[in-house]
């Protein structure tokens, strides 16, 4: 009996031991969000090596070179490990659907915008990220660590800090005084034979108007989305936005419709920094941006809001317990300052790495009419996917100039519908 308490008495000792030089390995388990357990890995740098790794990586369309590179770049920065990295098309806009889909087919490492962290959350999609948290928290900047945590806990690696919009323009058509308002932009425009650009059918840049004139979106304490644009405000903005797509300079369209008319039939549009690069190839010289411009709502100039949103990367938490810790570490990599400066170069994505801000090869006009705009805009953490197609069929609905039914009837029904439980 003695023996087997003696036994007992090592094998606690062993067992002890060998948890601290696993502790020193691995800095901090990430935990799946069900509360159990992830897989570990280590705690800087690629899992141990002579080890082989399955992963599936999803990123837009847009983004497939600039990914891929990176990828490439991951797997050469570890080569003791062998990697099987698979890329699949899937935009942020469309990660949580794809996701609901199938999670088990989805990806285990993915691009999401924060608007949909907490649909992931809810539906136990994701690994808390606990393993270097306070680097990763250090490291970005203070808002897009906001953005990707929900109750005081980090749910993915903050990618940009450029998910917002604002106004390109031709500066050979329009001038900095032009475009401080929409009436003023408009008539210019028009002056010119030219087009004013915004996608008022898209529940993003229809914001714009309703959050400028005062409203609302948010939770309540059931977690269900509330919102007052059905108010007078409501209305008031309704009417701005009747009025701007009734003009003959105003256009509407995708990013391919605005693009291929700057330069020619396009005097402006609102847009992100995702086509910066492209823009300022078109227009050159001319090329400009600014913040957003006023509107006349309720007879007053009122100041168009916006959405600010930042992107980041999520590891599937049913991602194998064998490949969890290179997803981990290839979130972590896909992340850092040196892919976020690539992404900027690239892409024009706006980092929210601090020290790729701080990057001199990180300047650019977009990046400053955002900073602009970003004190006017309203973050999309409490936006619910509710939102989004009752918002959309209004603004087609003003595109199409269907004006069948009275406005406030229009906005009642939309509000009706972005606030179902």
């Amino acid at each position: 009996m003695m023996k087997n308490k003696r036994f007992v008495a090592v094998l606690m000792v062993l067992l002890v031991v060998c948890a601290i030089l696993a502790g020193c390995d691995d800095k901090a388990a990430n935990t799946a969000s069900s509360g159990s357990p992830s897989p570990s890995a280590s705690g800087s740098g690629a899992p141990s090596g002579g080890r082989t790794f399955t992963l599936k990586v999803w990123a837009s369309q847009d983004d497939q070179e600039i990914t891929q590179k990176l990828i490439n770049d991951f797997i050469a920065a570890n080569p003791d490990n062998t990697y099987n990295i698979t890329l699949g098309v899937v935009g942020e806009p469309d990660a949580y659907k794809t996701y609901s889909e199938d999670p088990a087919a989805a990806a285990d490492v993915f691009y999401f915008p924060n608007d949909q962290l907490r649909d992931f959350v809810r539906a136990g999609g994701l690994y808390e990220v606990t393993r270097n948290k306070n680097d990763i928290i250090a490291r970005n900047l203070p808002a897009a660590v906001d953005a990707a945590s929900l109750d005081g806990s980090l749910w993915a690696y903050p990618a940009t800090a450029d998910n917002g919009y604002f106004l390109y323009y031709d500066s050979s058509v329009l001038s900095a005084e032009d475009v401080q308002t929409l009436d003023g932009m408009l008539a210019a425009a028009e002056a010119a034979g030219k087009k004013v650009f915004m996608d008022v059918s898209n529940g993003w840049y229809i914001a714009s108007f309703f959050l400028g004139a005062g409203g609302t979106l948010g939770l309540d304490a059931n977690g269900v989305q509330t919102c007052d644009f059905n108010n007078a405000n409501g209305l008031a903005a309704a009417e701005a936005i009747k009025a701007f797509t009734a003009h003959p300079a105003f256009l509407t369209g995708d990013d391919a419709v605005f693009k291929g008319g700057l330069g020619g039939s396009v005097a402006c549009g609102v847009s992100g920094t995702w086509n910066a690069s492209d823009i300022k190839e078109i227009l050159g010289a001319n090329y400009a941006a600014a913040k957003l411009p006023t509107f006349t709502c309720g007879g007053q100039q009122v100041q168009m809001s916006s959405f600010s949103g930042y992107k980041m990367v999520g590891v599937n938490s049913l991602t194998s317990a064998e490949n969890a810790p290179a997803a981990f570490d290839l979130a972590d990599f896909l992340t850092n300052a040196n892919s976020q400066v690539e992404r900027f170069t690239a892409r024009g994505y706006g980092p929210s790495n601090i020290a790729a801000i701080a990057n001199p090869a990180v300047q650019d006009d977009s990046l400053d009419a955002l900073a602009a705009q970003n004190v006017f805009a309203v973050v999309q953490n409490d936006v619910l996917g509710n939102y989004w197609a009752p918002a959309e069929a209004f603004g087609a609905a003003m595109e199409a100039k269907d004006y069948s039914r009275p406005l406030q009837d229009m906005l009642n029904d939309m509000v009706s519908q972005i606030t179902a439980p």
